[in-house]
């Protein structure tokens, strides 16, 4: 390996082990952006896939962790890495990233500008990452009880999100176009929390209506019947936006309830169900 690539791949680790230190779960990467580690089940795919079990490494953002001696491990087994992805949607921050790109000739900051005065949010202090096309990732910190998926362009065009099993490239990280880096004066920041009003435009819409329930309305049913669709790994993400709308839309208290009972239907049991209506009450204003 030549000099400068053990260099950086030293560089990375270290960078890697300072994010971990702020509780930011970490892969390596190589200077594609892609996880270093390639599945030990690429000549042998699973039609249930393995997400670490087999407990080998090269499952991509499933190997991330936050314990040195583990990193150390990642990194020992990559050497060829020059950068470290960081896993978004895990705890403590349940980290959210905007990826404000350059390369799709839109202006992706007027779109997020834009944005924000139309559903009225600010984006506060937070960590902003540079990438070395030109784009910024912006950090945000979600509630833990909420699953925000990936996007590529459904916010806005030349936006991305990055949530649940998505990462961002640490800053520190060396790729075939450059270095990332934290812009300055934002390296000491925290993950700022998400403004709930974007928050709900990165949670899928419903796809469907459906007919009214006595109760609540043709609006009402068609939320419970959204929650009622829901499949695993997306049942609390169905639960808060359905909760939002319902508060939203003065039908909240009324729909307490039924939603419940569709997330029970679910799986979910009362306790995470009834936390996660709170806590879209909480989101939209309103006492749960």
């Amino acid at each position: 390996m030549a000099t400068t690539d053990r260099q950086a791949t030293t560089l990375a680790l270290a960078h890697a082990l300072s994010a971990a230190e702020r509780g930011l779960a970490v892969i390596p990467l190589s200077r594609t952006k892609l996880p270093a580690l390639r599945s030990p089940h690429r000549d042998n795919p699973d039609p249930d896939p393995c997400h670490g079990e087999c407990g080998r490494f090269g499952h991509g953002v499933y190997d991330a962790a936050t314990a040195p001696a583990r990193i150390r491990e990642l990194f020992a087994a990559a050497p060829w890495a020059t950068g470290y992805g960081i896993a978004c949607g895990l705890p403590p921050h349940h980290l959210i990233g905007i990826d404000l790109d350059t390369k799709s000739g839109t202006d992706s900051s007027a779109a997020l500008r834009e944005l924000a005065l139309r559903h009225l949010f600010t984006i506060p202090p937070t960590v902003v990452v540079l990438t070395p096309s030109g784009g910024r990732h912006l950090w945000l910190s979600g509630p833990p009880d909420v699953v925000v998926p990936n996007s590529a362009g459904r916010l806005a065009p030349g936006i991305d999100i990055r949530g649940a099993g998505g990462y961002l490239v640490g800053p520190g990280s060396r790729t075939d176009h450059g270095v990332y880096s934290t812009a300055p004066g934002t390296a000491h920041l925290a993950p700022a929390v998400c403004p709930p009003a974007l928050l709900r435009l990165l949670l899928p819409p419903p796809r469907t209506h459906h007919p009214t329930p006595p109760s609540a309305g043709d609006h009402g049913q068609g939320l419970v019947q959204f929650v009622l669709a829901a499949h695993e790994g997306q049942r609390n993400t169905r639960l808060f936006w359905a909760a939002c709308r319902a508060y939203e839309n003065g039908i909240g208290p009324a729909l307490v309830d039924p939603l419940v009972d569709a997330a029970l239907n679910t799986g979910l049991t009362e306790r995470e169900a009834r936390a996660t209506i709170a806590s879209a009450a909480r989101m939209t204003g309103h006492r749960p």
